[in-house]
């Protein structure tokens, strides 16, 4: 949004016509447009503070003046006095309804305030008045961008683009609303004129966004590739090792992300998708490592407890750390399901019921609790399946695995392990039903591994919408 005063030079009728009505004794004429001219100066150099005590001073004498109004607001806005400043901005459009400039002006000051609606209407009417201004089409378009009104703001940039073909910013709004609305042809040609004039990370960026958009997943590498290279930032990084994650280039991707998060220690996601990285690699130890580190940075964080989970069922290791890291998060969400199911299952990694360190009770009672709270949750049916089994409680297992299946029908293990129990009761013919599920289901590779690459794309896709909105790019 344009944020600052065109030179200009307001002639010294300008004021003297304001003054006419000023109450008491007024300075001379050539004084106060002097005055005014000193504020321009300090606006212009960043000296907000004393351009506010000049036009304070003046405004006495001027309060018919659309140019001190206007140009107090943005000295306000400058200082982050939003409200004095929508309000001074608001006296310019009243005393000159036909300002584009003031108009814009307000509408960003009004932005800044939180008032959406009333932004939009200055910017709105702004574009009325000049309707093939390159400011007011790109104001309006931006504006509807960043309100997520894409397919509105994409005619307004490119008009805008079309008065100023050259301008960096406007074009690279042009060329991601583009995107967003699947002109992925349109949207390259644009990145691609842009690369030409500033060769920089966020454009290689943008370009990896649109190959992967078309199916071009080694031109996305490549790009992402060269947006890291270029600017090692915490998305640039992120999203090449995630490309290197979500295409199964494990050992790339753990070198990415190893460097990311040497580069950005405090980022939990970069933690959470090296340990994904490791996990897939078959290097669990350090797997649940990297996920406790995710874990020590952000605990409150699900997306890391989540493949804590998974790598902990590989490797036995660390036991007393992991424990006590899902007993945490049980404690911090004692209303979520996972949570609960998480610790329980923690606690009996590696032990049955012949172990005497073991607690059952503790076992079933936080199952028990994860079902209560959400009876939706299958593995946490089956895990209550698998307790009663080994207990011998058939009367209480078979009813938890039927309650799995019936939720998830493809759970191999659990169509084995509801067979082995009707086995136990007498009920044969029942049990090969489900021998037989398992045996097709297990010939079809129903497929866990596909089932681990739908969870790291939720994780990838959620961690960059965590994402904050790209920057404005300024000429």
């Amino acid at each position: 949004m344009s944020n600052q005063v065109v030179s200009r030079l307001f002639l010294m009728s300008v004021l003297v016509c304001s003054l006419a009505s000023a109450p008491g004794q007024q300075p001379p004429p050539q004084q106060l447009d002097n005055e005014y001219q000193l504020a321009v100066k300090d606006y212009e150099a960043g000296r907000y503070d004393q351009a506010a005590g000049k036009l304070e001073k003046l405004l006495p004498y001027a309060v018919s003046s659309a140019p001190v109004h206007e140009l107090l607001g943005l000295v306000y806005a400058s200082m982050n006095r939003t409200d004095q400043a929508a309000e001074q901005l608001k006296h310019a459009v009243q005393i000159k309804p036909d300002w584009v400039e003031a108009r814009t002006n307000l509408g960003a000051a009004l932005l800044r305030a939180g008032k959406n609606e009333m932004a939009g209407e200055q910017f709105r009417k702004a574009l009325e008045l000049d309707p093939h201004s390159y400011a007011t089409n790109h104001d309006l378009g931006e504006f509807y961008a960043q309100s997520g009104k894409i397919s509105e703001a994409c005619p307004l940039l490119e008009q805008a683009h079309q008065a100023a073909p050259d301008d960096f910013g406007n074009t690279y709004d042009l060329a991601m609303t583009d995107f967003l609305l699947g002109r992925n042809d349109e949207a390259r040609s644009l990145v691609l004129d842009l690369v030409k004039q500033k060769d920089e990370g966020d454009l290689h960026n943008l370009l990896a966004r649109i190959n992967e958009k078309q199916g071009k997943y080694v031109e996305a590498a490549t790009e992402y590739e060269r947006a890291a290279h270029l600017d090692p930032s915490e998305d640039n990084l992120f999203d090449w090792g995630s490309e290197m994650l979500l295409h199964r280039t494990y050992d790339a991707a753990i070198t990415i992300f190893q460097e990311a998060a040497r580069r950005y220690p405090r980022t939990p996601r970069m933690r959470i998708g090296l340990g994904l990285a490791l996990y897939s690699r078959g290097k669990y130890d350090e797997a649940v490592k990297a996920l406790l580190a995710a874990i020590d940075i952000n605990p409150s964080d699900p997306r890391a407890y989540v493949f804590l989970s998974k790598a902990y069922n590989s490797s036995p290791l660390q036991a007393d750390e992991v424990v006590e890291a899902f007993k945490h998060y049980a404690e911090m969400q004692p209303n979520n399901a996972q949570a609960q199911f998480y610790y329980a299952v923690s606690l009996w990694k590696g032990k049955r019921t012949e172990d005497t360190t073991l607690d059952q009770a503790a076992v079933e009672s936080l199952l028990l609790k994860a079902v209560s709270l959400d009876d939706s949750l299958a593995d946490a049916h089956v895990q209550l399946g698998n307790l009663y089994a080994d207990q011998h409680k058939y009367d209480k297992s078979i009813p938890q695995y039927l309650r799995a299946l019936a939720l998830d029908a493809n759970l191999a293990d659990a169509h084995y392990r509801l067979g082995t129990d009707y086995v136990h009761v007498g009920q044969k013919e029942s049990a090969q039903k489900e021998f037989a599920i398992y045996q097709k289901l297990r010939a079809q590779h129903l497929d866990e591994v596909e089932k681990e690459r739908a969870a790291v794309q939720q994780f990838v896709l959620g961690a960059k919408s965590d994402e904050p909105a790209p920057p404005d790019h300024v000429n």
